[in-house]
């Protein structure tokens, strides 16, 4: 599946992506968040995957790394996270929960210093 036709999907899932790539080993992309607080929207999180997994169920998508950045606004990134292909595989086999496989993603999220905080450490 090329990358416009991954660029609709996640947008029928309501992520706001403003970029995206792809190859057969990741999946790169960044969208905007429809809630810019302080941290990473876990049910936004929620949708995109959705969006991959149904993909894969259909037959439409192979499993890869997939690697977000979430941004608060252009250039502002709020966070990033990631999926691991073999999760999306196991869950799909049912070798791996719902739980668990957002406990695992979940996991992976690492939030970017908001911008009065790294000027508070100058």
């Amino acid at each position: 599946m090329d990358a416009d036709a991954l660029t609709e999907e996640l947008r029928s899932y309501g992520i706001s992506v403003e970029s995206l790539s792809t190859d057969d080993e990741v999946l790169e992309m960044t969208y905007m968040t429809a809630f810019p607080g302080e941290t990473v929207h876990h049910p936004e999180i929620g949708r995109a995957c959705n969006a991959l997994i149904e993909l894969i169920e259909d037959g439409r998508w192979e499993p890869t790394r997939v690697e977000a950045t979430v941004e608060r606004a252009p250039g502002d990134v709020l966070g990033r996270w990631h999926v691991e292909p073999a999760w999306f595989e196991q869950l799909v086999d049912y070798e791996l929960s719902e739980t668990e496989f957002s406990t695992r993603v979940l996991e992976t999220i690492d939030h970017e210093p908001t911008r009065s905080a790294a000027e508070d450490e100058r």
